[in-house]
């Protein structure tokens, strides 16, 4: 998909149909006619481009013949039982355009797109940027936040039931952390070189929008780092609580096969065919019966002061 965005003096959006200076072009899955076109009006390599479009790329920073290259990872929903996952999004700015391109139609883009995002311009090209990294540094913090709620939420489901499902779901959480704190990483070093290299002109409003940017993303790898050794630390002491439920069972069940054994083992001796006590006694089933009873209870309260119960 391709559209064509640009801001008037009032910084308002529009979409037009052409490629004008000053306006912003976003590309979300964009087909080889749409690289194609967008290469041909605009200059710009066609590398940089379909860059982004991979799936495994990392954050890095590039510049070849006045165009720079940003790639930088952002959150989106997770498939299956992830609850989160991240992909490129590749931002490329020249003397006259920016473009975006992501394999997603992701939040952070559709926030500009419906003018959320509070002195957006496309024609100021810097700040614009600065303004998708400080969008995408906040918009870990909120996917760390729900992260942090989710995992209350399990925490207490174990508390229930200790099943594998809660483990499993913790576990897919912190592969969710993982992908977090390996991107914001990535992002980390893409501005820190922004801030020291100088490949882009900024002024000096722009550099304390950027060093926000730094901040905002250097609290969510903390938040990402302490939520995941929350985490880890609450999977181990509930893995340990569950085994440790699984060995009570397993000594109640070997107590209660103990305390049935003796009975069984006092009536076992009497169905064999040789001289025993009371055979000849009418009350010898009452007998046998009594003495089954007395040795299974006194075998029970014997266990029973070894917390075998």
């Amino acid at each position: 998909m391709l559209k064509i965005y640009l801001s008037n003096e009032k910084e308002d959006l529009f979409v037009i149909s052409e490629f004008e200076k000053g306006s912003w072009i976003n590309l979300v899955k964009p087909t080889e006619e749409e690289i194609g076109m967008v290469a041909l009006k605009t200059g710009i390599s066609c590398e940089f481009l379909t860059y982004p479009l991979d799936e495994e790329e990392r954050p890095h920073l590039e510049l070849e013949d006045n165009q720079l290259l940003l790639i930088i990872d952002v959150p989106i929903p997770g498939e299956k039982d992830l609850m989160y996952e991240t992909i490129p999004l590749g931002i490329i700015v020249t003397d006259d355009f920016i473009v975006t391109v992501c394999l997603e139609n992701v939040d952070i883009i559709s926030d500009f797109i419906s003018q959320r995002v509070k002195g957006m311009a496309t024609f100021k090209k810097t700040r614009f940027v600065f303004q998708i990294l400080y969008k995408t540094a906040s918009s870990y913090l909120k996917c760390l936040k729900q992260i942090d709620k989710k995992t209350d939420e399990v925490e207490r489901e174990l508390h229930k039931s200790m099943k594998n499902k809660e483990l499993i779901n913790m576990l897919n959480l912190e592969k969710s952390l993982v992908f977090f704190s390996t991107s914001l990483r990535g992002n980390e070093i893409v501005m820190e070189k922004l801030l020291r290299g100088k490949v882009i002109k900024m002024y000096e409003e722009d550099e304390d929008l950027l060093e926000d940017v730094i901040i905002e993303n250097k609290q969510a790898i903390e938040m990402a780092n302490i939520y995941s050794n929350i985490l880890s630390g609450t999977m181990d002491a509930f893995a340990s609580v569950i085994s440790n439920n699984l060995n009570i069972v397993m000594k109640f069940l070997a107590a209660i096969t103990i305390v049935l054994a003796l009975p069984t083992m006092v009536a076992s001796f009497y169905g064999m065919n040789v001289p025993l006590p009371f055979q000849d006694s009418p009350y010898g089933f009452v007998l046998i019966l009594g003495i089954s009873v007395i040795v299974s209870g006194l075998s029970a309260y014997y266990l029973a002061k070894k917390d075998m119960f």
